[in-house]
């Protein structure tokens, strides 16, 4: 059977280590070069734990603290969409423009997404 990678050869342990090591590696370089990661995790540093603190049920806690961390699995992914963009295409080009946009939009609906379900959560 053919390989598809060269870097999918590792299993059982060690491919759950390197794949911690890469993940924490991703991690670090959004805060090192991504200022709205770095924002927004800011913003989920006080919302966890008023979550927490939230005189809510435990699912409601749980739903809310899912929407912050939501917010940066999508910035993430948005960030990583951003480099192969300006990776394959470094000068401007309408398409280039599009997936960006498309990924900000994204961002932003998970931002929204927040703050309607504290709301339904906090207020009813």
């Amino acid at each position: 059977m053919e390989q598809e990678s060269p870097f999918k050869g590792k299993t059982g342990v060690r491919r759950l280590v390197n794949a911690l090591g890469y993940s924490l590696e991703g991690v670090m370089s959004a805060l090192r070069h991504e200022a709205a990661f770095r924002q927004e995790l800011v913003l989920a540093a006080v919302l966890i734990p008023a979550a927490l603190l939230a005189p809510v049920s435990a699912p409601a806690k749980a739903l809310m603290i899912a929407c912050v961390l939501l917010v940066l699995v999508v910035e993430l992914l948005n960030s990583a969409l951003e480099a192969v963009v300006d990776l394959a295409s470094p000068e401007h080009h309408r398409l280039a423009k599009r997936a960006k946009d498309i990924g900000s939009a994204a961002v932003f609906l998970s931002l929204v997404n927040v703050a309607v379900v504290w709301a339904v959560v906090l207020f009813g």
